[in-house]
């Protein structure tokens, strides 16, 4: 998401800072550049405008001027300006209250509600320990009961069972009925959607919301659904007392618009980001983070907390070990690594939170970086006897040629592992030898642990 936008306002960016000063020109141009960046990406005229005329307010004042790096100042107004458009604070679920917690999910057909009903439940159980319950009232689309169903056996919450000879307000009040039998400390209750706004939907979400009194009313929204997102925003505001917005898609090729439109719309924070197909693909959104990303900041931050997660602590410690130890990093390694980073997102998600210079081009390192660029190298890896994973030098012409044929790929595609690996290597030993402390230092703004500066 944003890749659009953000490249626009890093160039914008980019062309004011590091100026000594700065005229009424200069200001007006970027303004300029990023009013039709916004409107690009699908912002709503109104955000647009407000947030213009804010910027300028500040850039025409004292802030800006009286800088002694009137260009920096003017990046940090519209880093600050984008924060105040995308929430400015992280606002969490609110969990205090009365178990069984229900949390109510509107929103159109398609927006990705029943998937993220079941990677709320999963972030639920696994993060905050909570015994969740899953169940649809979308009594008009029985596949989106099985769905449910599926997703709620695969990410280890309780299913309530629904049938679509049922009322949808019935079956929420026999869900939570069920709930507080099962002692359950969360109810999520994925609604039906539509294609379109229609009185019917409406109405019905209504006596649902109405029949279970949720303590989080959530708007699922896809964010790549540009105008009609904000549309969909504003009829669902006025029908329900929303009190959070959750952006699905953002992985996709996404303008953006979306994220800093329904903020203003709904006036309610963005709780969520969903970030791909799978169940732990959702993210807290931090607008701070985001408004960096957005400028070409990076996010360290959300990469860090990702890491922590994500990687396998046992896997990293045995191979620091190992490493201190003097022994080399082989091919096994490598291949735990690649699937580390798969586990992550690939390498398209890690460099989405790294700052990039400016004279590098991402979408070729993705190229390079991508899923199926890591499952050939892994297959290639998974031809190998356990010799020459170990051994990588032992890897004649003759044995090329085997495991080439073993992973259905080419010799030119085993030379490039080969060659990846090799470099790894060198990059790993000098890690082992305190370069890591060099590389952070190296890093924008002297990123890492204070220890590690």
């Amino acid at each position: 998401m944003f890749e659009s936008l953000s490249e626009r306002l890093t160039q914008a960016a980019r062309n004011v800072t590091g100026r000594g000063r700065l005229s009424d020109a200069n200001i007006k141009d970027t303004l300029r550049q990023i009013r039709l960046a916004l409107l690009e990406a699908d912002v709503a005229l109104p955000v647009v405008k407000t947030f213009i005329e804010r910027i300028r307010e500040r850039a025409v004042g004292e802030e800006v001027g009286k800088s002694l790096t009137p260009g920096q100042a003017l990046v940090k107004i519209i880093h600050a300006e984008l924060v105040v458009i995308l929430g400015s604070d992280t606002v969490s679920l609110d969990l205090r209250a009365q178990p069984p917690v229900v949390i109510f999910l509107a929103g159109l057909q398609g927006a990705g509600k029943t998937t993220t009903a079941a990677k709320l439940a999963r972030r639920l159980i696994e993060k905050d320990k909570k015994r969740v319950m899953l169940v649809s009232v979308d009594v008009h689309r029985p596949a989106a009961i099985l769905q449910l169903q599926s997703l709620a056996g695969e990410v280890g919450a309780t299913f309530c069972n629904s049938d679509a000879s049922e009322k949808a307000e019935e079956i929420a009040l026999r869900a939570m009925d069920e709930s507080r039998r099962q002692h359950m400390d969360v109810l999520i209750v994925d609604t039906a959607g539509r294609l379109h706004i229609d009185d019917d939907m409406m109405a019905e979400a209504a006596r649902v919301h109405a029949s279970t009194k949720p303590h989080e009313t959530l708007f699922v929204v896809d964010s790549m659904a540009g105008q009609d997102a904000v549309n969909s925003a504003r009829a669902f505001n006025e029908l329900l007392p929303l009190t959070g917005v959750i952006l699905t898609k953002a992985d996709g090729d996404a303008k953006g618009g979306a994220a800093l439109s329904v903020r203003q719309v709904t006036g309610q924070p963005i709780r969520f980001v969903g970030v791909g197909e799978k169940t732990d693909a959702l993210e807290v959104f931090h607008p701070d983070r985001m408004a960096s990303r957005i400028l070409g900041m990076g996010d360290v931050l959300s990469l860090v907390e990702e890491i922590e997660d994500k990687v396998n602590k046992d896997d990293a410690e045995k191979l620091a070990k190992k490493l201190k130890k003097g022994r080399g990093f082989d091919l096994s390694d490598l291949k735990t690594q690649l699937e580390q980073m798969m586990n992550m997102g690939g390498m398209a998600a890690i460099l989405d939170k790294l700052p990039m210079p400016g004279n590098v081009n991402p979408a070729a390192i993705q190229e390079a970086g991508n899923e199926k660029q890591f499952r050939r190298q892994i297959a290639i890896i998974n031809s190998m006897t356990p010799g020459e994973r170990r051994f990588p030098k032992i890897i004649n012409g003759s044995r090329k040629k085997r495991i080439a044929t073993g992973a259905g790929m080419q010799i030119q595609d085993v030379n490039r592992l080969l060659k990846q690996h090799l470099q790894m290597a060198k990059m790993m030993k000098k890690m082992s030898k305190g370069g890591m402390k060099k590389m952070l230092r190296g890093m924008p703004g002297g990123m890492g642990p204070p220890g590690m500066r």
